[in-house]
């Protein structure tokens, strides 16, 4: 079974029903094959927004890690440079932490797949694979 890639938002949109985006992060994952994974800057942005809302979102976020349905792909030193490049290029937007980290895992790992609610997932570029596919479809 293939992982796909679960953007900070998605899991917000997932955890919260009173999201703007539940819906939306529904059909993400319902549209998914394969187990989800992110990444701890994508679970730190997550859970700080969740946080301002209920703390038991959180509880909830830290569980789907604990109990499996969420996996953490770890980052180590040597994809810092990628992931500041990643950042150098895309400043612009701004390209924030957590959105490379996806990129860098997607990269290293060959995921070409994510669920993400923002627009941002579809100008980055992930290399060796390009545009990632996007879940739910915009």
């Amino acid at each position: 079974m293939r992982s796909v890639l679960i953007d900070a938002n998605a899991i917000i949109g997932f955890l919260d029903p009173d999201d703007a985006l539940h819906t939306r992060a529904i059909e993400g994952l319902k549209a998914a094959s394969g187990g989800m994974t992110t990444t701890w800057p994508a679970v730190t942005e997550a859970s700080h927004i969740l946080g301002h809302r209920d703390w038991s979102f959180q509880h909830a976020l830290v569980e789907m890690i604990e109990d499996g349905s969420l996996a953490i792909a770890p980052l180590t030193e040597k994809d810092a440079p990628r992931i500041r490049a990643l950042m150098s290029k895309y400043r612009d937007q701004p390209m924030d932490l957590a959105d490379a980290s996806l990129v860098r895992i997607a990269e290293r790992d060959g995921v070409d797949t994510i669920i993400s609610l923002d627009r941002d997932f579809r100008i980055y570029r992930a290399e060796g694979i390009g545009a990632l596919k996007i879940l739910p479809k915009p």
